[in-house]
């Protein structure tokens, strides 16, 4: 039987590992070995530290946006608390980002923030022309769908559309729009279901 031999495709393994080993000090890029230890390390930190930069950026966030407040008189938790109970949903990286680079516009917010601590924002207002609303229920998708399907029936109702100088293909697109099964239907069947 024939002699196999390996060498070229552990050559090409090696290769492998050195060349993302590169940049690494030492041996850790020139020895196979070590080399493949430390990318075993790598992987394991990068895999821990993607989790752990979410932890490091919310620190961060909340560091400037407690920096800001206590400019403007206020502790972080007071600010948040009065937010939530104005109702404001807007996360700590917008937040964050509004400290660094519109101290007026964050000023209006701690101002928002007191109000809405002090039980003064109930409803839906407007602050200072900004699109930032406040004490707005959150809309779920249940709701929202059925707001746009009234808003249909509302538009139909409105539009009075004579069916029959249509053709089919248009027929049927309108019928795929109220989501109506016309599928295998005369012109006079699908114009009846239509007008229902």
């Amino acid at each position: 039987m024939a002699r196999v031999k390996n060498g070229a495709v552990t050559k090409a393994r090696h290769k492998k590992v050195l060349k993302e080993a590169k940049g690494y000090f030492g041996s850790k890029h020139r020895l196979y070995k070590t080399a493949k230890e430390q990318l075993m390390h790598s992987g394991q930190y990068a895999f821990r530290d993607r989790k752990q930069k979410k932890r490091d950026f919310r620190k961060l966030w909340i560091t400037r946006i407690n920096a800001a407040c206590r400019l403007n008189e206020i502790s972080y938790s007071r600010f948040i608390e009065g937010l939530t109970k104005a109702g404001v949903e807007i996360n700590r990286k917008m937040l964050s980002e509004i400290a660094i680079n519109d101290p007026k516009m964050f000023s209006e917010l701690v101002k928002v923030a007191k109000d809405g601590k002090a039980g003064k924002i109930t409803k839906a207002e407007e602050v200072a022309g900004k699109e930032v609303t406040i004490g707005a229920k959150k809309a779920t998708k249940a709701t929202a769908k059925k707001e746009e399907i009234q808003e249909e029936k509302k538009a139909t109702k409105k539009e009075d559309v004579d069916y029959s100088k249509m053709t089919i293909a248009e027929l049927k697109e309108v019928a795929a729009k109220k989501k109506i099964n016309v599928t295998g239907l005369k012109k006079a069947e699908i114009i009846e279901a239509l007008t229902k």
